[in-house]
């Protein structure tokens, strides 16, 4: 039924850029929330966001579909905000949910190795042997870790 809420057309994927303005602070948050909500609101998808479709009870039938539905449009919003925010804003997500849920300890962990992974490898050629080193550790270590191996490898140098 394209009526239901939890509807989801074959060409409903997670790629889907449903805007083209992206979200890069609050200078233009006004007019992509607005272009945002109008794309949803196309789709019969608003009520994710104002909250008139609430997740179902664990035994509904409906959970599932609510679920890939919920996915499908946080994906929608995510490839909507500039990467900058996003990874503010997860980094908050995951503080916020990570109360020994496996799962959420699982995405602050490769968080945590993305950007560990991104400083590594922002670094001059010179320091390519300890981030070799760093990198073949059993246990990467957190940025700080790395931020002070590095700083110490940079003290024996001089």
């Amino acid at each position: 039924d394209f009526n239901d809420p939890l509807y989801l057309h074959s060409s409903d994927t997670l790629e889907v850029n449903l805007v083209n303005e992206q979200l890069i602070g609050n200078e233009n948050y006004g007019v992509w929330s607005r272009a945002m909500l109008i794309a949803l609101t196309a789709k019969n998808k608003q009520g994710s966001v104002t909250g008139s479709c609430k997740k179902p009870k664990p035994e509904s039938t409906n959970l599932h579909q609510w679920e890939r539905c919920n996915a499908i449009v946080l994906s929608w919003i995510m490839n909507s905000v500039s990467k900058e925010i996003f990874n503010d804003e997860f980094d908050s997500l995951i503080t916020l949910t990570s109360y020994g849920c496996d799962t959420s300890k699982a995405y602050k962990e490769h968080s945590q190795q993305q950007k560990l992974l991104h400083f590594l490898m922002g670094l001059n050629d010179s320091y390519g042997h300890i981030r070799s080193q760093i990198l073949l550790m059993s246990t990467l270590p957190t940025i700080g870790e790395a931020y002070s191996l590095i700083s110490q490898e940079e003290s024996h140098r001089r």
